[in-house]
């Protein structure tokens, strides 16, 4: 016989162990309910930086973004070797007339002193060019410190402010000579001292050759260019403030923005730019006599790598480099084409654009007005002392810029790979990619080795042949390693 208190127990027991059906969905319920919260929160935590591969600790990502790796052990070298002799006193004369711009000008001026310590000859303060695109009047001594010039080659080359009035009825010679020559050339033109007591030199650029010259000549290209030119004290003055003024907001980047009519014209670059302005730069280009080619396919020159990048695609590729849209930007250029038409692109992504005429005053900016060589003084010295500088396109000003920052510690140059990037803005446009972390990968690998570290001068370019070969050579001004660059253990 079943004892009933038996089975009531039993069946209590189970009781406890057996969850109700109501009670197990709810549980179900509960728990699908807070993942779907967790899911959704993770979403919500707001991405500040699209920057791929990013360190995570922000000391880290300040280092890749600035940080140059304090000169990765090298320093400046131009002491002269125990050869060098001081310069003799010398009756003959070498006058120079300066052609281009300012860079091209300040090269030029650093070859002719080497051109009169290997002709042996005083040179005298070279006439600056009064007709280039800029027609700027400014002399050698409104740009430069001429007393200073003077002074610091005293003991490598002659120097005076004029040549002597007992010259000026003496035998002269007009030359020009021959592009990137070399040392055994300018000694064997010693001998037009035969005949000659003054030579001029109707143009300085390019006038000797990039390699194969001896060290002590190259260091002295270095200590004309590096500590003999230097720029006037107002200048400099006005420099030094514009530098202060951007460091006081933190690490800034100097921005070589060559989105210039000039540069435009000359390249044949259209892109981006409407029928009426492609047409203006079409006509600029055919009448200046000197520009050689007039018929350009701008399709092919983007392409190629071969057109400024424009303000909208410097905007971009700062954004995939990780930069964050707080950072301060100086923009080291002339009037860009179209004015805040085509600047507005960048600076919706960075604010913080800034210009020498935004940040000085009106009053600071006076003297300077239309010399447009002076202004770019002041663009060159904000460059220099950047935490990071960008040319959007090669050229004098963003070689020389390069150069002496590899000089001064191989300070920060990022140098957009042109032709690659413009591959992924087109993929950008045609919507086959996006603007993501993976696309940000991919400009960021693009350029870890384009950011100024130590390397040898590039030599000239595979299948270059005759003298065409040293136009394709890296310029020394660009980079002066090995010659007046050394280890830091070097002695």
């Amino acid at each position: 016989m079943v004892n009933p208190r038996s089975s009531s127990s039993y069946r209590l027991r189970r009781s406890r162990f057996v969850v109700p059906p109501t009670i197990y969905r709810l549980a179900l319920i509960l728990l699908a309910f807070s993942v779907f919260l967790f899911l959704v929160s993770q979403r919500q935590i707001p991405v500040f930086d699209r920057g791929p591969s990013l360190p995570q600790k922000s000391s880290e990502l300040e280092e890749r973004l600035w940080d140059s790796a304090s000169g990765y052990g090298y320093r400046p070298c131009v002491k002269p070797t125990h050869k060098y002799a001081a310069p003799q006193n010398q009756k003959h004369y070498l006058t120079v007339r300066s052609n281009g711009g300012l860079n091209q000008m300040r090269t030029g001026i650093c070859d002719m002193v080497a051109v009169a310590r290997l002709m042996n000859a005083t040179l005298v303060i070279p006439q600056l060019d009064k007709r280039s695109f800029w027609q700027d009047t400014s002399t050698f001594s409104d740009i430069f410190d001429e007393s200073h010039f003077i002074k610091a080659l005293e003991n490598d080359v002659h120097i005076v402010s004029e040549l002597p009035k007992e010259m000026e009825s003496a035998p002269r010679a007009r030359k020009h000579f021959t592009s990137w020559s070399s040392a055994s050339y300018y000694e064997g033109m010693s001998q037009m001292w035969k005949d000659y007591e003054v030579i001029h030199v109707p143009k300085s650029d390019s006038r000797l050759a990039n390699n194969d010259l001896p060290v002590d000549i190259q260091r002295l290209r270095c200590r004309a260019m590096y500590y003999a030119l230097r720029f006037s004290n107002p200048i400099e003055s006005l420099g030094k403030k514009l530098v202060e003024r951007l460091k006081s907001h933190g690490p800034y980047i100097a921005l070589h923005l060559r989105y210039e009519k000039d540069m435009l014209a000359f390249t044949g670059c259209t892109y981006g730019l409407t029928d009426i302005e492609a047409g203006e730069l079409k006509i600029l280009r055919e009448n200046t006599n000197h520009w050689k080619m007039k018929g350009i396919n701008s399709t092919e020159q983007r392409l190629g790598g071969f057109c400024p990048l424009t303000p909208k695609e410097v905007g971009v590729f700062l954004h995939s480099m990780g930069y964050p849209s707080s950072t301060w930007i100086y923009i080291a250029a002339g009037d860009i084409y179209g004015g805040e038409t085509y600047l507005s692109d960048l600076r919706s992504q960075f604010p913080n654009l800034v210009s020498k005429e935004s940040l000085a005053t009106v009053e600071e900016l006076k003297e300077f007005a239309k010399h447009a060589t002076q202004t770019a003084a002041i663009d060159y010295i904000v460059s220099i002392e950047s935490d990071v500088f960008i040319p959007s396109y090669t050229g004098n000003m963003a070689r020389a810029v390069e150069g002496h920052r590899r000089f001064l510690g191989h300070r920060k140059t990022i140098n957009p790979d042109r032709k690659g990037l413009v591959k992924l803005f087109d993929m950008l446009e045609k919507g086959e990619l996006k603007e993501d972390t993976k696309f940000s990968s991919r400009v960021i690998d693009m350029h870890k080795h384009r950011q100024g570290a130590p390397r040898k001068r590039y030599g000239s370019l595979p299948g270059s042949k005759g003298r065409d070969r040293f136009r394709t050579e890296e310029s020394f001004y660009e980079n002066p390693f090995p010659e007046c660059i050394c280890p830091a253990d070097h002695h």
